[in-house]
């Protein structure tokens, strides 16, 4: 018997919202996080945004600092009680 897995959460739309709000490109934010000592490349990062890939912490820790931005702003909209009153 096939088993399916549940799609979890992914944080691919908050990622690529923050990126386009800091103007940034894919090529530029991985070139960005390179010299931030992240080895990243464009596909991977795309990935993560697509959902396909899940983030690496040591990334999103370099993206926060990067985004000047709280860890919730990668994370707003996916908790699907949060809305619940």
């Amino acid at each position: 018997m096939e088993q399916k897995l549940k799609r979890d959460c992914n944080m691919g739309e908050n990622l690529k919202q923050l990126r386009k709000k800091h103007g940034l490109s894919q090529e530029k934010l991985c070139a960005e996080l390179q010299r931030r000592s992240c080895d990243i490349g464009r596909t991977t990062y795309e990935k993560y945004e697509s959902g396909e890939l899940n983030i690496r912490i040591s990334v999103l820790i370099q993206l926060k600092k990067l985004y000047n931005c709280t860890y919730d702003d990668f994370f707003a909209g996916l908790d699907p009680d949060e809305n619940t009153p």
